[in-house]
């Protein structure tokens, strides 16, 4: 029997969104799709995905910045500044570029389905991008995966 490979079990030509699109044109894409999750394009680029997690953000606990008490004065502990001006520019984000997440997972048509599989385990992620060279042509879920295992019978 044939190795399926993301070609075989990708959706084709995923809807795809900008980094300038409002959160909520997103969100109704998103719906009107029946989609969880958007591929972000800089013209011919892909720069991100975005997600419903990304878009809803309600496990964001925000972390306030830490300072420091130092002779009567108060010194705010860098990385957790950092820490906070992410977070708080991602929950109140108004466009996609502000809360996508950048540097997508992708794989090549030509990937197996094991090594598809594999690599959402081990990066955590629930959708992987499907690249023809540099061009985006596909998405493939977690369902997608589940799928394959009746279609690979």
């Amino acid at each position: 029997m044939a190795t399926l490979t993301a070609r075989d079990i990708m959706t084709p030509d995923p809807i795809t969104v900008t980094t300038s699109m409002s959160v909520r044109d997103a969100a109704r894409a998103m719906v009107d799709k029946g989609v969880g999750a958007l591929p972000v394009m800089d013209e011919d680029a892909l720069v991100g995905i975005v997600s419903e997690g990304d878009l809803i953000m309600q496990d964001v606990k925000m972390v306030f910045p830490t300072y420091i008490h130092l002779l009567d004065g108060l010194i705010m502990y860098p990385p957790a500044t950092a820490r906070f001006e992410s977070e708080l520019k991602k929950a109140i984000g108004a466009t996609v570029g502000d809360v996508m997440s950048a540097k997508p997972v992708t794989v090549q048509v030509n990937t197996s389905v094991e090594d598809i599989a594999t690599l959402m385990v081990d990066r955590d992620v629930s959708r992987i991008l499907v690249l023809d060279g540099e061009a985006l042509v596909g998405i493939v879920s977690k369902s997608d995966i589940v799928r394959s295992l009746i279609i690979g019978e």
